[in-house]
């Protein structure tokens, strides 16, 4: 009994030896520095009206003031598809923080068994094999509890834990980037959809207008005034007219099953009515250049995944070093059922055991030169991203600058091709020029109006990329904590 209490208090004294003097290898994460811009270039000489607030709040589509985009957008994080895949990964990820954490615990495992065996009975060399025992077939009944405890004694599994808890983190910033993606794309088919409708209104009206044109002509024709020409001329006018109506139908039906698709819902029960774009980009709040890194979620997760693999390097550095386990076994054996749980059928066993690699052919600095390999890599993802995300709010900071004054040029184009109609089907009727000079200034007010209508429905998309450039009011303090990713 007191070699056994010597043993226990052994092992017990080289555990918490361990957990005392235990320390974390690896380097600390401390994010690089970003060198953030004091302005937006593309914001210096233009601005957008921003409201009170320099900084996009809660539902973003909420500033366009459409009911029906406003109901449709809802459903995006509801019923998306893509959005919930997204989220399982998330919760997948954090089911890997906790298998992470499971190896700072011991392991426990219980048991029951039984046996039945006969030794032979010519057991030895040459020399015994003519000699014969009285070996009888035994039984064995056991109960054995096997306790085994790998203590962190260099941070190994902190760091994997550490990495685990930052690579849940980049699947929860993920989630908002899907989230983000997939409302935008919905915003931009549906002022596709709109602008598509104002198309086919514009078309729809020139279409009549035509058929009047074609009356009148038909007319003319038959009192001898005009030639047969002019007939056919306007036919052809009226035609690919209708033509180009068919295929705006065609773009409509397309767009609106996107917008099905983004919903969850099946193209073939999803419709929405006709209503033409006419509205005007609202008023978005950009805020500075050096706000952006804390409000888009894709740079937030870029930033989390160099965390991950600043740690990964840690769990690499871990493996030079030596591996403390201490084991536990005990339990109830007995050749007979009546004795089993009997105190003398008792066994038990205690001790620690240190093992070291000492080769490994290269394998363990391999292994640390591919996790710091993968952590520059992560840096340069990460300073990509915020490159790409200052790149983004500058182009469409200077999409709405431009096509606002190309906005107001082409509307002044549309007066003055309008203007020329008149004046020309005035000459026709006085009969001063010929019904070509009709159709030639019809075609370029047909192609002014649809070209306003096209900016216009750039414009509304340029909004609503620049929103989506700008995080779509989400933070990064809207991530989960480490502790609460590791909660199950």
């Amino acid at each position: 009994m007191r070699g056994s209490r010597t043993i226990g208090g052994s092992a017990l004294a080289v555990a918490i030896a361990a957990l005392a003097t235990g320390c974390t290898v690896g380097p600390n994460y401390v994010r690089p520095p970003i060198v953030a811009p004091d302005a937006y270039k593309e914001n210096a000489d233009w601005k957008v009206a921003e409201p009170r607030d320099d900084a996009l709040r809660g539902s973003w589509w909420e500033l366009f003031s459409d009911s029906q985009l406003n109901a449709l957008e809802e459903q995006v994080s509801i019923s998306n598809q893509g959005l919930m895949a997204a989220e399982a990964t998330y919760r997948q990820a954090r089911a890997l923080v906790g298998e992470a954490r499971a190896a700072s615990f011991p392991t426990v495992t219980l048991g029951i068994g039984y046996a039945r065996s006969r030794q032979s009975d010519t057991l030895g060399n040459a020399s015994t094999s003519g000699r014969t025992g009285s070996n009888q077939p035994v039984s064995n009944f056991q109960f054995p509890l096997d306790v085994a405890w790998t203590p962190d004694f260099w941070g190994r599994v902190r760091r994997a834990v550490e990495s685990g808890q930052a690579g849940a983190q980049a699947s929860a910033a993920d989630v908002e980037t899907a989230r983000l993606s997939f409302q935008g794309e919905l915003a931009l088919d549906y002022f596709q959809l709109r602008t598509l409708d104002a198309q086919k209104q514009l078309l729809e009206d020139t279409v009549a207008a035509f058929n009047t044109a074609l009356t009148l002509t038909r007319n003319r024709y038959a009192s001898g005034v005009v030639s047969r020409v002019d007939v056919v001329q306007a036919e052809t006018q009226l035609k690919t007219t209708q033509a180009q109506l068919i295929e705006v139908g065609v773009a409509r039906a397309q767009t609106e099953h996107a917008i099905a698709l983004l919903i969850g819902q099946p193209a073939s029960t999803f419709s929405l009515a006709a209503a033409p774009l006419d509205s005007t980009p609202p008023s978005i709040p950009v805020g500075v250049p050096s706000a952006l890194l804390e409000r888009r979620p894709d740079v937030a997760a870029a930033e989390r995944r160099m965390a991950a693999d600043n740690a990964q390097i840690g769990v690499a550095i871990a493996a030079y070093y030596p591996t403390v386990t201490l084991s536990l076994s005990g339990g109830f054996q007995s050749g007979s059922i009546s004795q089993w749980f009997t105190w003398p059928s008792r066994f038990w066993s205690v001790g620690p055991s240190v093992t070291e690699t000492v080769y490994d052919g290269g394998l363990r600095r391999a292994q640390t030169l591919e996790a710091r390999a993968a952590y520059d890599a992560s840096v340069a993802t990460y300073r990509q991203a915020v490159l790409t995300a200052f790149q983004g709010v500058e182009d469409n900071l200077a999409s709405l600058r431009i096509l606002e004054e190309q906005s107001r040029v082409q509307d002044e184009a549309v007066a003055a091709a309008q203007q020329s109609v008149q004046l020309t089907t005035n000459q026709y009727k006085a009969g001063t020029v010929s019904y070509l000079n009709v159709i030639t200034v019809q075609t370029i007010a047909l192609n002014n109006q649809i070209t306003a209508v096209q900016i216009q429905g750039r414009r509304m998309a340029a909004a609503v990329q620049l929103i989506q450039a700008l995080g779509g009011g989400w933070s990064a303090s809207g991530l989960p904590s480490a502790r609460a990713v590791s909660q199950p």
